[in-house]
């Protein structure tokens, strides 16, 4: 048979399975995987019928069986998880139901996990490293999920605390001639932290664990000088911290600590000087129990709109620096 012949595969959906779940509402899901595919598909019955090309149809064929393995491990597919699925096999990276599998925590019936296959790598990583950097545009999941694996340790108590830190660019670190209390004065800076808790642990418990101590969130300035021992310790925002300022939190980590990094080394906000998320990678990448992970584009989770926009500002970075070097 030619390479050019088309293929035929035929899946027969388990009988217990409802085609509605698998398939989407009038066969929305179907009709999506047809747009993004010439194979012709066919469905009887719980049979799946596929012909095409070859490799595509090979294709079509593993993204069905990753589809049922999803509904019966009891996911809802929706538009964006199957168009998430279909980019994770075109990247052959990890199967779609190893990331979808993967809870890192539940609260009031909301399932907290990776998304992307980036994603699965970003939590993978702090698993397996004392300290992680999680670089990546806006809508990535990086403080959203460090937040999520933070609330797990302290609930397992695998760590003693949490401590969320970000700096405080626009005040210049030294926040007294803003008006206010204290807490006043850094909350603009510390409140996107406070709505990813609040996500994740009732307001009311979060509460007595600040007040406890527990749970710390405060301005990076607030670290100098401290060993921080048995904590999941968060900088957010780490692209807005100075060389200087990275050495000194990174100094500060002390035993039975987890670090998670998260910036975004294109929304640079320091007025002057380098940025210290930009020049730790050469100085750390290599180094035994420091993991980087790039998240790209393709793994923002946000509107559909907000990838397209982060894509299309790369591609413009990328072509302006072409132009520099020519």
């Amino acid at each position: 048979m030619s390479l050019l012949e088309p293929t035929q595969i035929r899946l027969v959906v388990p009988p217990e399975l409802n085609m509605t779940d698998l398939l989407g509402q009038e066969d929305s899901l179907l009709r999506l995987i047809e747009d993004q595919f010439e194979s012709v598909i066919s469905v009887r019955g719980n049979q799946i019928t596929i012909k095409g090309p070859p490799a595509e149809s090979q294709a079509v064929s593993a993204l069905f069986a990753e589809m049922i393995s999803l509904v019966e491990k009891g996911e809802r597919l929706n538009p964006d998880n199957v168009e998430r699925a279909m980019d994770m096999l075109g990247q052959g990276e990890c199967s779609p139901s190893a990331v979808y599998s993967d809870v890192l925590l539940t609260h009031k019936g909301k399932t907290i996990r990776p998304q992307t296959a980036g994603q699965k790598r970003y939590v993978d990583a702090i698993r397996e490293n004392t300290v992680t950097f999680g670089i990546g545009p806006a809508g990535t999941g990086k403080t959203y999920l460090a937040m999520a694996m933070a609330v797990e340790a302290l609930k397992r108590r695998s760590v003693g605390r949490i401590i969320l830190t970000r700096p405080a660019v626009e005040a210049g670190e030294s926040l007294g001639y803003l008006p206010g209390t204290l807490f006043e004065k850094v909350d603009p800076y510390l409140r996107p932290l406070y709505d990813a808790l609040f996500d994740m642990m009732d307001v009311e418990k979060s509460q007595q664990l600040t007040d406890r101590g527990v749970i710390e969130i405060a301005p990076l300035a607030f670290m100098r000088g401290r060993t921080l021992n048995d904590s999941f310790i968060i900088l957010d925002e780490a692209q807005n911290t100075s060389p200087e300022q990275m050495k000194m939190f990174l100094t500060r980590l002390g035993f039975g600590s987890r670090v998670v990094i998260t910036g975004d080394i294109t929304q640079v906000d320091r007025p002057i000087g380098q940025s210290g998320l930009r020049v730790v990678r050469d100085i750390l990448e290599g180094v035994s129990g420091i993991g980087f992970v790039d998240l790209k584009a393709r793994d923002v989770v946000r509107h559909k709109l907000v990838q397209r926009i982060v894509t299309a500002y790369t591609d413009y970075e990328e072509q302006r620096a072409a132009k520099s070097d020519g």
